[in-house]
């Protein structure tokens, strides 16, 4: 019943999310959606543990009732890394 409940607020835009954005890298995650906020609230350390194990920093969080269109958001404008090629025995670039 209660999955259901959640569904309902979901699609009515009334579910809570917890939204964690990160400086680096520059991302906007949602997890969710939660029924309550207190039930996102209880949810969002293990989130936020999840993302220091992979070295994400200035990580900030916020509990919101919203309907995310996309769970991860990334600023594709970071993504612009030059990548020099490996030279590989034989071979002369």
């Amino acid at each position: 019943m209660k999955k259901l409940l959640t569904q309902i607020l979901d699609y009515l835009g009334l579910a809570y999310w917890i939204e964690i954005t990160t400086d680096t890298p520059i991302c906007t995650y949602y997890f969710g959606p939660f029924l309550s906020k207190q039930e996102a609230i209880l949810a969002q350390t293990g989130y936020v543990e999840d993302l220091k194990g992979e070295e994400a920093q200035g990580i900030k969080t916020s509990v919101k009732r919203c309907k995310p269109k996309q769970l991860t958001i990334f600023d594709e404008s970071q993504d612009n890394m030059t990548f020099k090629p490996v030279p590989i025995l034989g071979t002369q670039y």
